[in-house]
């Protein structure tokens, strides 16, 4: 599941952060113009961007209301290694992560840390 392949057996039905996570979150490298970051996260449904290595893993998180007009570098600004979660994790797991976090979103990642998407809260029944 993780990788992209096909899931079979009796768990293929079941609903998953993959299966509710949403892929349109906005993006940034450690390099670019926080002015830029800042048009991205403004056209994106949430108030943050995640930077990304060159092979897409999670490096941190950008909040929109970090960018302010004197900020001079991603870096200064970044919250390094956001908590993540597994694409396989369960709607009971979600649930129980959102509670004991107190979040309303959650990273997804594959196994070796790359960005497949974000889980929100309020899509999550029972959260």
């Amino acid at each position: 599941m993780a990788h992209g392949l096909p899931i079979e057996g009796t768990a293929a039905g079941r609903t998953t952060a993959l299966t509710l996570m949403h892929e349109e979150v906005a993006t940034c490298a450690l390099d670019e113009p926080p002015d830029e970051i800042t048009r991205r996260i403004d056209a994106s449904p949430y108030g943050f961007a995640l930077a990304l290595s060159d092979d897409r893993v999670v490096i941190g998180r950008v909040r929109r209301s970090n960018l302010t007009d004197g900020a001079v570098s991603v870096e200064s600004v970044l919250e390094p290694g956001p908590a993540t979660i597994r694409p396989h994790r369960t709607v009971d797991e979600l649930v129980a992560r959102f509670a004991r976090i107190e979040a309303r979103r959650l990273i997804v990642t594959d196994p070796e840390g790359r960005l497949l998407g974000v889980v929100r809260r309020d899509d999550v029944p029972g959260a």
